[in-house]
């Protein structure tokens, strides 16, 4: 066997087709709700005319609560691959925060990001401070997006409704209607602060790593381009 062998790429398969069409789907789903939420909670100049002929603010609420559904449905689909999937579908749940090896690789990332490492590690998953940023910023993000939007939702639904029964407790919980719309906004931001991160994050490590990321979500297999995987 020459040197040349021993070079080539090898892969592993890591994302299972459920996680990777709830990844894109999710992905499209933050962006409409990112925008529409923006608007309404600064609505845009209707136009000319009376604003009884134009639906704009109509059209921009019902793509937000449309997303909204599409959202809450998938992260409940996603809880349940979560359960059912393999090792890499669970990892964005659950920390191994008795590992000793898994914190020692979190210490590791946070240098690297931080420019004080010049070698990245590879990972066949996600990587400790990724692991711990989706369940910290993402998850419980999203979860409690989803718990307050529902809230301000049934706002509108009214008492007696399926959507004032589960999540109407969130808005005196919170304060007030006020108070909630407050956080649910502040929440838009922590969530599109992470997407800017992940973003950033896949492209650096596709560019530095020598590992797949963006295509991994794509196909479902991470490459190691020096034909070096993890163990």
């Amino acid at each position: 066997m020459n040197g040349n062998a021993e070079a080539r790429p090898s892969s592993v398969y890591v994302f299972e087709a459920p996680v990777r069409l709830w990844h894109w789907v999710n992905a499209a789903a933050i962006v409409v709700l990112a925008v529409s939420g923006y608007f309404i909670g600064s609505p845009p100049f209707a136009g000319p005319g009376e604003a009884s002929d134009h639906y704009l603010m109509g059209t921009i609420r019902f793509l937000h609560f449309a997303a909204g559904y599409v959202l809450a449905v998938g992260f409940l689909g996603r809880i349940y691959w979560a359960l059912v999937g393999n090792h890499h579908a669970r990892q964005m749940f659950h920390l191994p925060l008795r590992s000793a090896s898994w914190w020692r690789d979190f210490r590791y990332e946070l240098r690297w990001y931080a420019l004080l490492e010049r070698s990245p590690r590879k990972f066949v998953g996600h990587n400790p401070l990724a692991q711990a940023s989706m369940l910290v910023l993402f998850v419980l993000g999203t979860g409690f997006m989803i718990l307050t939007g529902f809230a301000l939702y049934s706002e509108g639904t009214g008492k007696g409704s399926w959507q004032d029964a589960l999540f109407g407790w969130v808005i005196p919980l919170l304060g007030g209607s006020q108070p909630t719309h407050t956080l649910h906004h502040l929440g838009m931001w922590l969530i599109v602060a992470f997407v800017i991160g992940h973003v950033y994050a896949a492209i650096r490590e596709e560019l530095l790593s020598r590992q797949s990321m963006v295509s991994t979500m794509i196909s479902g297999w991470r490459t190691f381009r020096d034909g070096k995987p993890p163990e």
